[in-house]
């Protein structure tokens, strides 16, 4: 059985002039257990519209998200959300952050800091436990977002570009640390991300999704082993995926422009 299932998605959203906008339309697609599955296309294309569906955070037009064979009708704790802002409690420090997805569900003081020890250690900030966000990185700072996902111990992790604000130096290494806890905590990943190079090196499979309203375009096997390595991204393998998702993506994108200049636009 597949852990999460999309089945015939589709979202309208109306505007501020009172325009139906379609923003999803018949997405389809299912993800199994402990798969790294991601969703890339055009700016505008409904990613992040998917992974807020799939969270629970309000309903879709249409069809429906599954979890286990159940409808998912509102958010839980058995999928955990890491977005591009850090979203930490400035006035808590590291280990305070990580604790407070158990402390709101009664976990004792003892577990709680057990579990967040575990996960702090995991994205390599042991020894930054009593330090507030404000003192911390940004590559810090979303490692401490990571760790607080994991300590509620979700079955499913969404993440919103996570690593969209960081450097490019910082944003690789991120994603090494990434591929490294998610094998260890054995987790569903369904990740968003503008960044093709970032797409392929972390999924097993990549979801291309067409200019808006937002459908699956194409879905793609990435054949590269595990554990991944930097060394692979200059594979033949990995180049020749690169070269067709760019194109995929920019066929969409040049779609998207002509769209808006229209029938009657000249060149």
């Amino acid at each position: 059985m597949a852990r999460l299932t999309l089945d015939r998605l589709s979202m309208r959203f109306r505007t501020r002039r009172g325009e139906m906008v379609t923003a999803l339309q018949e997405i389809s697609f299912e993800i199994k257990d402990r798969e790294f599955a991601v969703l890339v296309g055009t700016s505008g294309c409904g990613k992040s519209t998917i992974l807020r569906l799939v969270a629970g955070l309000f309903p879709p037009s249409e069809g429906r998200v599954l979890l286990d064979g159940r409808a998912v009708s509102r958010p839980g704790a058995e999928r955990g959300m890491v977005f591009q802002s850090y979203t930490l409690f400035p006035w808590l420090t590291v280990q305070r952050n990580v604790e407070f997805g158990p402390r709101l569900r009664g976990t004792p003081a003892s577990e709680r800091a057990r579990v967040a020890a575990h996960y702090i250690h995991q994205v390599g900030l042991a020894g930054f436990e009593n330090v507030y966000p404000k003192e911390l990185s940004g590559g810090m700072m979303q490692r401490v977002a990571i760790a607080r996902a994991l300590a509620n111990d979700p079955e499913v992790l969404l993440m919103d570009e996570p690593f969209g604000a960081l450097d490019a130096q910082t944003r690789s290494l991120m994603g090494e640390l990434l591929l490294q806890v998610w094998g260890e905590a054995a987790k569903t990943v369904l990740f968003v991300t503008h960044d093709i190079e970032e797409a392929l090196f972390l999924g097993d499979r990549v979801f291309v999704m067409t200019a808006r309203p937002g459908r699956i375009r194409e879905e793609i096997q990435v054949p590269l082993p595990r554990p991944r390595t930097v060394d692979m991204l200059t594979s033949d393998v990995f180049v020749g995926l690169k070269r067709r998702v760019m194109g995929l993506i920019r066929e969409e994108a040049l779609r998207m422009v002509d769209a808006r200049r229209g029938p009657d636009s000249k060149d």
